[in-house]
């Protein structure tokens, strides 16, 4: 549980950081498809991490 909140503050500070220095002069079509892959681009991690979580130990039975 601690590495999937880890990885979402880290994910949204380096993007927010990314979006504060690139992205506000860019057009609003590229912010909008900017904040769509960022706001949506930490499931892909979180459900390694959750797929690692729910998988049973090797000895369980």
């Amino acid at each position: 549980m601690i590495l999937l909140v880890t990885i979402v503050i880290v994910w949204a500070l380096f993007f927010m950081a990314l979006a504060q220095g690139r992205i506000k002069d860019a057009a609003r079509m590229w912010q909008l498809i900017y904040y769509v892959v960022a706001g949506m681009g930490w499931v892909l991690p979180a459900m390694v991490v959750i797929r690692w979580m729910e998988k049973k130990p090797d000895d369980a039975e």
